[in-house]
């Protein structure tokens, strides 16, 4: 995603994407629950994260939803009815860290693993694994860098590519 789609573009008031960080009862058909909420209101959700807490009757829901088309304080408060949600946080994505991670194994025979594996280390990245022809990379970073990076391994020959979908927390108050 660019810069344009997730920050405030030229001549739009408000973002067109908002991210929802949902703390949810661990249990099973929760996360349908949540989903099917927006998708029966015709929002477009561009990335789903969901994972178990510290707590281990608690996960975490991260939702980047397009709400361009319509307003989400609606479905937010339709969210915080059902009963296993126990919290709803709104993150703006200037008051958010977020993370993202690629996953991705590129052909490459001898010749061309030099160059990825520079690349790789330019971006902070890791080998994972290298097979006679094809080597898998690792990145995780903040959602533009990790577009970059996808960007710049796709002339080398992507032979497959999973992203997580991001996940984000509020931003600490710095120390000052």
């Amino acid at each position: 995603m660019t810069a344009v789609e997730y920050g405030q573009p030229v001549g739009q008031p408000h973002p067109l994407h908002h991210i929802l960080s949902v703390l949810v009862e661990n249990k099973s058909g929760v996360l349908a629950r949540v989903a099917s909420l927006f998708s029966r209101r015709g929002f477009n959700i561009s990335s789903l994260a969901v994972a178990p807490t510290d707590d281990e009757h608690l996960s975490r829901i991260t939702i980047v939803v397009d709400v361009a088309s319509a307003p989400l304080e609606q479905v937010v408060k339709q969210l915080d009815k059902l009963v296993n949600v126990v919290s709803i946080s709104e993150l703006a994505p200037e008051e958010a860290t977020e993370r993202e991670l690629l996953l991705a194994t590129l052909s490459a025979g001898p010749l061309e693993r030099g160059q990825i594996v520079q690349l790789v280390g330019i971006f902070g990245g890791q080998v994972v694994d290298v097979g006679a022809d094809a080597i898998t990379v690792v990145l995780a970073g903040a959602p533009s860098k990790v577009d970059d990076f996808e960007d710049l391994l796709r002339p080398l020959g992507i032979v497959e590519l999973q992203r997580t979908g991001r996940v984000a927390l509020p931003r600490l108050h710095r120390l000052r």
